[in-house]
């Protein structure tokens, strides 16, 4: 999927893919920032960069002018290949199997943390501490979830983006029944849902399926109290009084129809092509279907927001994803690609990835961009989930077991249990504790 530069933000921009495009035949000078010191480098060397390759052509293309223009500048030789992020792991995984890495690529947390801990990747703690304390620091769910020095021995990524689901809502259905705020808590959102539901409008376009955006069950469960385990991360506690109060809730919206048909079955794409169709008033997603619909139905846009994740009785619990610039230590140009992701750090180019790329701040100074000054409500959510969203897995703790058993879609099928099969809720958390157990106990 691709989406189109929103004019109007371009157009306040400092920076523009056409002035990236533009900027040597001009003679203008790039921020300074990552900029290579000393004589220009020979062009004997190649720097092969591996870049992210997401729904936003604009985003691709100008991530991949850009590092070239950095390269002709730099006197540093370079080739961009754009990645599908679904593929990125398994051509990781081949390139490190046969030692053909690039000297820089972007990756995911996960992927950051597994390769890590393998000692694939050199340390950049001297690198994420200038970018930080250039650009006011970096948030603390970022900081926090980015930080493997207990398994690699130091940091092994700097961060360039944030995602993670957003609470998407149609303000024009809403707003008529007195509701123009975002709902506070997951049994506001559930009132707010009832007051609009009116199939083929479904007030809750939540997914109930074994697919990953059903795991935000997850997250709801966890704001409610409940837990998969315990602070060492060993024991599963599903188990709970607090989990079983989730579960009710959960009961409680089906029993009022609230969920649009299908919602246990849905793909990846179900929550999305629900709300596109007009059958959700709420989905929880990431800003893709906000671009869909900015391309594709402006109207629906227009009438939709944006907003961070309700809370739980205990409290807010919104998991960000974190996208990392890594350097593998297999690299033999290692200078060379750090000042270059010093150079994509820098705010003027930020502030124009910002713009057609689905992603929010990751350093505090980077709120104060243009980007985010309110015209793009996507942009808002995004700025808000990284303002206030908490790192992975909170309060679990994030290891190999947690990303197992969320692969296995536990909770959502606890969920399945009790409004498919018409299970007794207690039947359906013994059931979900006994399989995340015997996930736990193979590691």
């Amino acid at each position: 999927m691709s989406d189109t530069t929103d004019a109007k933000a371009m157009a306040t921009a400092p920076w523009t893919r056409r002035k990236v495009l533009g900027a040597a035949a001009s003679g203008l000078a790039l921020a300074a920032a990552g900029a290579m010191t000393g004589p220009a480098q020979a062009q004997s060397k190649k720097l092969t960069y591996w870049g992210g390759l997401i729904f936003s052509d604009d985003a691709n293309k100008l991530l991949v002018d850009t590092i070239n223009d950095w390269g002709a500048k730099n006197g540093v030789a370079t080739e961009v290949v754009m990645i599908n992020q679904n593929e990125t792991t398994q051509k990781v995984s081949a390139a490190v199997a046969s030692n053909t890495m690039p000297d820089a690529l972007d990756v995911g947390l996960g992927l950051a943390l597994l390769l890590g801990r393998q000692g694939v990747f050199s340390t950049v703690d001297d690198l994420y501490k200038k970018i930080g304390d250039a650009q006011g620091g970096w948030y603390p769910g970022v900081d926090k979830a980015t930080d493997t020095t207990a398994d690699a021995g130091g940091r092994v990524g700097v961060p360039f983006g944030v995602n993670g689901n957003l609470l998407l809502r149609r303000k024009d259905l809403l707003e008529p029944k007195g509701f123009k705020d975002a709902p506070k808590t997951w049994q506001e959102l559930a009132e707010q849902a009832a007051a609009v539901n009116a199939p083929p409008v479904y007030g809750l376009g939540l997914a109930l399926s074994n697919v990953g955006d059903a795991n935000l069950q997850m997250s709801v469960m966890q704001s409610y109290g409940g837990r998969i385990a315990d602070d060492a991360g060993k024991k599963v506690t599903i188990k709970s009084p607090e989990t079983k109060v989730f579960l009710q809730w959960v009961k409680d919206a089906w029993d009022k129809g609230l969920f649009p048909p299908g919602n246990t079955t849905w793909d990846g794409a179900g929550d999305n092509q629900a709300y596109l169709a007009g059958q959700a008033a709420f989905i929880a997603n990431t800003g893709s279907v906000g671009i869909a619909a900015k391309k594709d139905d402006p109207e629906l846009f227009a009438a939709s927001a944006f907003s961070a994740l309700p809370g739980g009785p205990k409290g807010v619990v919104s998991p960000i994803d974190v996208q990392l610039r890594v350097i593998p230590k297999a690299s033999k140009m290692q200078d060379e690609a750090k000042a270059l992701i010093e150079y994509l750090s820098n705010p003027d180019f930020m502030n124009a990835y910002f713009n057609v790329a689905i992603y929010g701040p990751a350093l505090k100074g980077q709120e104060k961009l243009p980007a985010f000054d309110g015209s793009n409500s996507i942009l808002v959510g995004l700025l808000g989930l990284a303002q206030n969203g908490t790192a992975p897995a909170f309060p679990d703790v994030y290891n190999a077991a947690y990303a197992d058993l969320s692969g296995n879609f536990i909770i959502p099928k606890m969920c399945q249990r009790v409004v498919i099969d018409g299970w007794d809720l207690d039947k359906a958390i013994d059931e979900a504790q006994q399989q995340g157990q015997a996930i736990y106990d193979k590691y």
